[in-house]
């Protein structure tokens, strides 16, 4: 699994900020256990190390699975807020290998594994058609690895040198004092992620 991420909360101010970052960390700390060295989240600078602010919600899942739309990845977006998002699962295969990157029979589609590998090429500083290793998922979560590591060294080192291609670099939560994690949990559940659920549905944890 590979995420894509702001480096920075939408919104600036001790209380805000805090509050998104708190649910950033969570989701990390659940996310990262559970897939180890399959997960990897990464945000994005421009050439001039400037971080993109990343508000896209896009999915692509095993090459197949292709969605885009305005649903974030939180009980705010999906049981509150009104969101609508389009799920594609295109009837073409794509016949390169693997061509079936989940083993489950159901075979990459050329649309899904297209608009990835365009969406990869483009944070990784890649040309068009240069993208024979990331074609496979397993080889290309190492290039973003490599690629990310090699722009993280560059900055670490002082920018000594050309600076390599690419705008991924690993992601790492703003840190959260331990005073401040009293009141953050509290306002990221009440006002930044609330559950719209009706009360019964939420006493019982029913989706």
């Amino acid at each position: 699994m590979i995420v894509v991420v702001p480096r920075f909360a939408e919104r600036g101010g001790t209380v805000s900020a805090t509050s998104e970052n708190i649910g950033r960390q969570q989701f990390m700390k659940t996310v990262g256990p559970a897939g180890g060295d399959r997960v990897a989240v990464y945000d994005l600078e421009n050439v001039h190390g400037t971080p993109i602010y990343i508000h896209a919600k896009v999915a692509v899942i095993d090459d197949v699975w292709l969605e885009v739309g305005s649903d974030n990845l939180n009980r705010r977006s999906w049981s509150h807020d009104s969101e609508l998002s389009c799920i594609i699962l295109d009837s073409t295969p794509d016949d390169r290998e693997p061509k079936d990157p989940a083993g489950l029979g159901d075979g990459a589609r050329k649309l899904a594994r297209d608009t990835r590998l365009e969406l990869w090429r483009e944070h990784l500083g890649r040309e068009d058609g240069d993208d024979a290793d990331l074609v496979d998922p397993v080889s290309g979560f190492d290039a973003w690895r490599k690629a990310a590591g090699t722009l993280e060294a560059w900055h670490s080192g002082g920018k000594q040198g050309p600076r390599p291609p690419g705008h991924a670099r690993p992601h790492t939560p703003e840190s959260i004092t331990g005073l401040s994690r009293l009141w953050a949990h509290a306002v990221h559940r009440s006002l930044v992620d609330p559950d719209g659920r009706p009360r019964a549905m939420r006493r019982t944890n029913q989706l």
